[in-house]
């Protein structure tokens, strides 16, 4: 039995131990968020988080997921106001959309390691996530976006409690 969370809720494991994460939470737990896109684990379309790092759901074993936590899109922000999900919209990024999700996750790992990173940054934390569109100015944009509104606000915030941040 491999035990685990999901977007903050625990789960229970008894299936395939070599089951690639990508199909439970698309089949098992209605998950369909994280998009299936290759399966080799190259477009980064499947990417969520494992522990806070993004990862490829479809090259992860539920095997290796024991203890673990895993973030998916929709455990991100259930209203869609992450900083990163908000930046996206404001800067209109996807077009068709399809490998937006993965891009997402990718990013918001990127800003937890980097909250203010160069282009030479993103481009390289991005560079595995594929956009068919070929959307990769708007995605550079709205990461920007997202770090400048990441760090504004925790000091508004503070502020408005009365702090001097």
């Amino acid at each position: 039995m491999i035990t685990f969370k999901v977007n903050g809720v625990a789960r229970k494991f008894d299936g395939d131990p070599e089951m690639p994460l990508l199909w439970y939470l698309r089949d098992e737990i209605e998950l369909t968020g994280t998009k299936y896109g290759c399966g080799e684990g190259l477009c980064g379309a499947c990417t969520v988080h494992v522990n806070g790092s993004a990862v490829r759901s479809c090259q992860t074993q539920m095997q290796s997921l024991a203890g673990k936590v895993v973030t998916t899109i929709e455990g991100l922000s259930a209203t869609g106001t992450h900083p990163v999900q908000q930046a996206w919209k404001q800067v209109n990024a996807p077009q068709c959309g399809y490998c937006q999700t993965g891009q997402i996750m990718q990013a918001v790992a990127l800003l937890k390691t980097k909250p203010k990173p160069t282009d030479a940054d993103i481009d390289s934390a991005m560079k595995g996530n594929i956009c068919r569109c070929g959307t990769y100015q708007r995605i550079r944009e709205a990461i920007k976006v997202a770090a400048n509104s990441k760090s504004a606000a925790p000091k508004a915030a503070a502020q408005k409690a009365g702090g001097d941040e």
